[in-house]
Order: structure tokens, then C-alpha cells, then sequence
């Protein structure tokens, strides 16, 4: 089948041999670009510079990664587009926008769905996520690992965070995740969706009291600048996903798609170490930087909060899948 890529390919090929060939060896060697939407110093420029290193190494730089990080190629529902239709060679997509592909993804959106960070690792690597990544490959991407975008907290301007009776009536910044609107409101919060770029100036100005992310990415972003209280809520598993584009992947040899395989892993399992450092040493940054830190919440009673969210849960995702993946061990 020839795809769009390979005709480009190909009309190149003739220029150069057109010339004479004068140029060699070299044009063998081809670009793969690579984007996602945080900076080069945060999980997935993590993943992206080992994937780079990796896939150089092994390809004798043959191929190589050119990286567009801080969503230089648009945010993640362009990216996403953009690798379906081939713009985009490969992506580093977060959680929270892979349902515009595959809506059941949202499920793990789900607050508290997993008792720890370890059971959640285990459900993506394991048969529910890889079942995840047939439905994903279904919608024309080539889904390569999953990564990591961290544990989800709670951070805000007005007031510590320790039960679900302190969140009603704060107006909470959350991503595109209709599953995470229902339990903010479940638990009596105001949300609102926006796109990351523009939360630093909404907390500013008052547009939201708080927020909900990863450590690692209210750094990034200097939201501990804007706010005054981080609550370690953890309420949220955030995957992420490294993909690709069907156009790139079927222009590699079996050997390079294999390369790109096992790089794509490695570069997961860095996301999932920079996430985990960060939780560890990002708490200590954001109490020098003035935050009060609610250490512990009572998570059995943030979760019986939610008890009113579970009819449309199930009746979106099944019973039968939601229990699948808190039965994993």
C-alpha cells in the first residue's frame, strides 16, 4: 500500500538520483519527529531523550528523533489528530485525551479506581491494557507503551483540603474528562475545563481556586506560584501513551519497527522513574515555595463520597470492567 509518506519517499529518492547520487550514504538516514506537550525537563521529555538515544544507537543513527516538546505541534487533541492522519510521526498523548479516540479509555479517569500505583502499572501492562491498545489501534494509531503522567492532587488558593466537605464550593480547573467532572461534582466542587497553557494565568486571576495534576507537571508549569495548599490526594492514576502513526510505522523495515518497539519502552519506564522522583522530591520543592501540604486524606471516605457517581460510572463504562480492573493484582 503506498501511503502518502512513501510517495513523498520515493519523489525524493528520484531527485537524488537525478543528481548523480552525489549525496550518498546519508540519505538513507531519516527524521522522525516527536512531540508531546510538557518541556524537555519533565516525564515525557524523559521518554522522548531516551527514546531519541536508543533508536540512534541502534540504528547506527540510520533514524533518528527530532523532539517538539511543549506542545510546539499543537495540544494533545492536535497531536492526537495529527498522528492519525499522519502529520505526526509519533506522540506522547496524556490520559485524559485519549477518549476522543476510544471514550472507555476514561475510565481511568476514574478517582480511586486503583489502591496503589504499583496495582495501576500492573493493569496497563496486563491484559486490560493491552486490550486498551487493540481498541486504539482500531482508530488508526499504532499504539507503542504506556507511560506515565503520575498521581493526581489537589492543590488551591482557600483552604486545606482534608475531607470531601472542604472541596464544596471551590471552582476546580480539570481536563477534558467528563469521568472526573461527575466526581468533582460528586463531591460538591465547581469545575471547569481548560487547556493547561492558560491555567497558570486562570489561577492567578481568580478564574479557578485550584487545580488537579501530577507533581511533576505543577512544576512545570509554576503552579505552586498561584497556589496555597496541596492536599497529596493521589485520586488519580494518570496513564499517558506513546503512539505513532501508521504512515511512519509501516515505512519501517520489521527490524526498525522492532527497534522502535522496545525504545517506546524504555521510554515509558523513564516517565514512569521521573514521576516517582518527582512525587518524591517535588513535595519538598512546593513546601519551600511556600504551600501548606495536607500529607493524608481519608480515601475511604473521599470514596464513599463518590457513591453518587457510580450509577452513571457503570452505566458509561460496565460494572464488569470497572471490577476487572480494581481485581487486579
Amino acid at each position: 500500500m503506498l501511503t502518502r509518506r512513501t510517495v513523498l519517499a520515493a519523489a525524493g529518492a528520484a531527485v537524488v538520483a537525478g543528481l548523480g547520487g552525489r549525496r550518498g550514504a546519508a540519505d538513507a538516514a531519516r527524521t522522525l519527529r516527536i512531540t508531546y506537550l510538557y518541556g524537555t525537563d519533565s516525564q515525557f521529555g524523559a521518554a522522548a531523550t531516551v527514546m531519541s538515544d536508543e533508536i540512534a544507537k541502534r540504528t547506527g543513527g540510520r533514524i533518528r528523533l527530532e523532539q517538539y516538546p511543549n506542545a510546539a505541534l499543537g495540544g494533545d487533541a492536535n497531536m492526537l489528530k495529527g498522528v492519525q492522519l499522519g502529520s505526526i510521526d509519533l506522540a506522547i498523548i496524556t490520559g485524559s485525551y485519549l477518549p476522543e479516540a476510544v471514550p472507555e479509555v476514561d475510565v481511568f479517569q476514574m478517582p480511586f479506581l486503583f489502591k496503589s500505583v504499583a496495582q495501576a502499572r500492573a493493569a496497563l501492562d496486563g491484559a486490560p491494557g493491552q486490550d486498551f491498545m487493540q481498541r486504539l489501534a482500531a482508530k488508526n494509531l499504532v499504539p507503542l507503551a504506556w507511560g506515565e503522567n503520575g498521581l493526581r492532587h489537589i492543590t488551591n488558593s482557600r483552604r486545606p483540603i482534608v475531607t470531601p466537605e472542604d472541596l464544596k464550593g471551590l471552582k476546580l480547573r480539570v481536563p477534558p474528562s467528563e469521568v472526573l467532572v461527575i466526581a468533582f461534582k460528586a463531591l460538591g466542587a465547581e469545575t471547569g475545563v481548560l487547556p493547561l497553557p492558560k491555567l497558570y494565568d486562570a489561577l492567578q486571576t481568580d478564574q479557578f481556586d485550584g487545580e488537579e495534576n501530577p507533581i511533576a507537571t505543577i512544576l512545570a508549569h509554576n503552579l505552586q506560584k498561584v497556589q496555597k495548599y496541596l492536599t497529596l490526594s493521589g485520586h488519580v492514576y494518570a496513564p499517558a501513551l506513546i503512539v505513532m502513526s501508521p504512515d511512519a510505522h509501516d515505512d519501517l523495515s520489521a527490524e526498525e519497527k522492532s527497534i522502535v518497539a522496545d525504545a517506546a519502552r524504555l521510554g515509558a519506564q523513564a516517565t514512569r522513574d521521573f514521576a516517582a522522583n518527582a512525587e518524591a522530591s517535588g513535595i519538598a520543592t512546593m513546601q519551600r515555595a511556600g504551600l501548606q501540604v495536607v500529607a493524608e486524606v481519608d480515601r475511604p471516605r473521599f470514596a464513599a463520597a463518590m457513591a453518587a457517581a457510580m450509577p452513571e460510572y457503570d452505566k458509561r463504562f460496565g460494572r464488569d470492567l470497572i471490577e476487572r480492573l480494581r481485581a487486579v493484582a
